[in-house]
């Protein structure tokens, strides 16, 4: 099941959509931004529900 969520990227401050793997427990991945083309740093857990928690970094906070 994909999750759908919106983020901020932490160069150009675009929102842009990502999908996220709720069948996975958590995640640490790099994906370009799709407006500006740098790479962000993504990390996914889950809460209790189930809803994915996300959060971003650049390259260098990463």
């Amino acid at each position: 099941m994909l999750d759908q969520v919106f983020i901020h990227c932490p160069y150009c401050g675009e929102a842009i959509e990502i999908l996220v793997d709720g069948s996975a427990d958590s995640q640490h991945y790099i994906e370009d931004c799709q407006v500006c083309c740098r790479p962000i740093n993504i990390s996914v857990s889950f809460d209790e529900d189930g809803d994915p928690l996300v959060s971003v970094a650049s390259e260098n906070e990463g």
